[in-house]
């Protein structure tokens, strides 16, 4: 990454201005590479869910194996025929920029406090400083904790209905992935769900408006960064920004399927696994030409849960903890501290071997 500036921002023109006087703002450098995953080499893996409930057991097996592979090898993957139907994610996608659309004014009446636990937070253009730099944020979020409670800013109208048809259904299918995880790594298959406190499990339903950027390549939408929790599931609109980094160390740019969701691995499923599942740095990049929004169904453990690598799978594998356990919302609050924006927050708090 290399250094360039800061940006002064006012979200309520439409006239957004990247001003020229630059210090120590985080952007992509030249000599990163980009490549796409429509090239065979970088292609995501591709993971039917409707064949982990098929009765043909082949089928079954096979596919246990790819998602075995895909949640080693890239910590990404993106699912088909996942049962949401597509007019349903589309109401969800018009909701979130129906709420993006308002007035500042009325987002303003659902900005949160610091408090990363905040039941419904609305924010913008966060500049992150740490350790003399400052990361420009180019997007709007609205972030809102839908599990074990669901809350929702009560406009625009119909959003909160269409929000928690969409979390139940999002819910659902993490729910059969974190069971077929479970079997991947020869446990049972409610061990996750047990090892997590499933059943209280603190979920997040997050959007990103990342706007057109008059000189793109001066900010970022989010910068590099791991997911705090077990897994995320994200859909976009027709618009591009989501780049992974491939252990090659070449950043990879999702191009999505039409309908298809894409599934990231998160910390504490990396911490559950003792690194054997991985949680993969990923950034939003941001152009001139068309607005972004992303939805995220970030899945967790229970706030107060304390995760630890799963006993029965360090017997298996003959290995000793690499973590220590540390409840949930305290991982939050480690991962909000300025230091851990730089360094990943399982290196922090990785035991020594």
């Amino acid at each position: 990454m290399a250094t360039s500036g800061v940006v002064s921002v006012d979200w309520s023109s439409n006239n957004r201005v990247v001003k020229s006087k630059y210090e120590f703002a985080v952007k992509p450098s030249d000599e990163e590479v980009v490549v796409d995953s429509d090239d065979s080499e970088y292609s995501i893996p591709t993971i039917d869910i409707s064949l982990l409930t098929s009765p043909d057991l082949h089928q079954r097996s096979k596919i246990l194996h790819d998602l075995h592979k895909a949640c080693q090898e890239w910590g990404f993957f993106q699912l088909i025929n996942h049962g949401i139907s597509e007019t349903v994610m589309k109401k969800m996608m018009e909701a979130c920029e129906g709420f993006f659309n308002m007035s500042e004014e009325e987002k303003k009446e659902f900005q949160g406090s610091r408090d990363v636990l905040d039941p419904i937070n609305w924010g913008t253009n966060f500049n992150c400083n740490t350790v003399g730099k400052k990361f420009l944020i180019w997007r709007q979020f609205l972030k809102l904790y839908v599990h074990p409670q669901f809350n929702s800013p009560y406009k625009p109208l119909g959003f909160s209905e269409v929000a928690e048809e969409y979390c139940k259904r999002t819910r659902e299918i993490c729910g059969v992935l974190m069971r077929a995880m479970s079997e991947t790594l020869g446990l049972e298959p409610n061990c996750l769900e047990k090892a997590t406190n499933w059943d209280e499990g603190c979920d997040v339903l997050a959007s990103n408006y990342y706007p057109t950027c008059p000189d793109p390549d001066q900010v970022l939408g989010l910068p590099p960064h791991t997911d705090p929790g077990l897994m995320n599931l994200l859909v976009q609109n027709d618009v591009g920004g989501l780049q992974i980094l491939h252990k090659s160390g070449k950043w990879v740019q999702w191009k999505a399927m039409p309908n298809t969701i894409i599934v990231d691995l998160g910390d504490q499923m990396q911490i559950l696994t003792n690194d054997l599942y991985k949680s993969v740095t990923h950034r939003a990049v941001v152009n001139n030409k068309s607005t972004r929004i992303s939805i995220v169904s970030a899945h967790g453990p229970a706030v107060n849960a304390k995760v630890v690598p799963i006993p029965e799978l360090l017997e298996a594998l003959g290995q000793a903890p690499a973590y220590p356990g540390i409840p949930y919302n305290e991982y939050l609050q480690l991962q909000r501290t300025s230091h851990s924006f730089l360094k990943s927050t399982l290196d922090i708090i990785r035991l020594e071997s």
